[in-house]
């Protein structure tokens, strides 16, 4: 972890942190928020500015639709502002200038359009992300492929989970939970998240099907960039020379698929985590804020490229996923007034709306401050 020891040491490599941090996050704020303008656009939504990053401006231009494109000198977020937002967060005017508008403006102005408009505007930047995901994990399948080998048991560690259960060397583990595997690779995926949670694990045993009832213990571990992490474990391993390890390659179509299932795969873990905080089975020290995740670019930019682009489509699909919780100023909030409207049949009280947007920053500042905390934490006292 180098972030804040290169403050304190007062390196230069402080710089190529921050640099690499920078340009991974601003690749997914603007795929993000190109979603936004794109769709906006192809609505007829005026858009004043795309901004990549908040504060001052650096430099920029003015396209031909008269939107100002720039970068600001804070990189940690950007915005669309369409005709009629009163801020970056896409609050509208709600002292409204209804009766000094051309008839062209007040078409252009987002405020005015249909609500299933506002909302295809809204959910496109998401969307973007996790296209974006795909786009990432399937060019990774298709040009690079990947590892597999047979989820083949060859040994099964004493007093561990997987022998409780009655787990023999020589099992080969055809489903989890009902979900096929296909490779090792995928038992600690399906494993990992499910400690102190009973399992039905099937395997061939003899040229038959048997089910085992296993309950993965909670294991700390250690990754390779030191991050500890809370994971289930089973307590077997492959070897080589058993599993038949080999190179899938995988065909464009494939590859497509692949990639949806593993941008899929991100989504259901975040939301596996999240809800296992609330219940009490994950801890929220794992949270990451700007100096966690930076950290983390940095570690994976020293193994090798090709793990920070895949690195860019879990953030991208956080980002995405992040953005569609229904708090207030996050577009996941914008749907839910949209849902409001399109049942009700007219918009929400303006008064509610500004004092719902300024509790969710309110609540998003409180976020930002705890993760960042936690950064520190893991930085210096752990």
């Amino acid at each position: 972890m180098e972030f804040l020891t290169s403050i304190a040491d007062g390196s230069l490599g402080l710089l190529l942190v921050i640099l690499r941090f920078v340009v991974v996050l601003t690749v997914v704020v603007f795929i993000h928020e190109l979603g936004h303008y794109l769709v906006a656009r192809w609505n007829g939504v005026d858009c004043e500015a795309f901004s990549i990053g908040f504060g001052p401006e650096l430099f920029g231009f003015n396209d031909k639709n008269n939107c100002r494109w720039k970068v600001c000198a804070i990189p940690l977020g950007g915005y669309v502002k369409f005709l009629g937002d009163a801020n970056a967060a896409s609050m509208p005017e709600f002292e409204g200038k209804e009766e000094h508008l051309t008839e062209r403006e007040r078409a252009g102005r987002f405020e005015h359009k249909r609500v299933g408009q506002k909302a295809a505007v809204v959910a496109a930047g998401p969307i973007a992300n996790f296209i974006l995901a795909i786009f990432i994990f399937a060019g990774s399948f298709y040009f690079t492929g990947r590892y597999v080998s047979d989820p083949i048991v060859s040994e099964v560690m004493e007093n561990s989970a997987a022998q409780e259960a009655g787990f023999q060397k020589g099992d080969i583990i055809r489903r989890i939970n009902g979900d096929e595997v296909t490779s090792f690779s995928d038992i600690p995926r399906a494993v990992a998240p499910n400690h102190g949670r009973e399992m039905v694990i099937t395997v061939k045993r003899s040229g038959k099907d048997i089910e085992l009832t296993v309950t993965p213990k909670l294991t700390e571990r250690v990754d390779r960039f030191g991050n500890k992490q809370q994971i289930g474990l089973l307590g077997i391993s492959s070897k080589p020379e058993d599993a038949n390890v080999r190179k899938k390659e995988y065909g464009l179509f494939e590859a497509v698929g692949a990639g949806t299932y593993e941008t899929y795969f991100v989504i259901k873990r975040t939301l596996q985590y999240i809800k296992g905080i609330f219940t009490g089975r994950e801890s929220v020290d794992q949270i990451s804020g700007p100096i966690g995740i930076a950290d983390t670019v940095n570690d994976f930019w020293a193994e090798s490229i090709q793990s920070v682009i895949i690195l860019t489509a879990i953030l991208s699909v956080s980002i995405g996923l992040l953005n569609l919780f229904p708090i207030p100023i996050l577009d996941g909030g914008h749907l839910v007034f949209y849902a409001y409207e399109a049942i009700v049949g007219k918009p929400i009280n303006p008064r509610i709306q500004e004092l719902s947007f300024r509790f969710g920053f309110i609540l998003l500042m409180g976020l930002m401050i705890f993760a960042t905390n936690n950064d520190v934490v893991k930085q210096f006292f752990s």
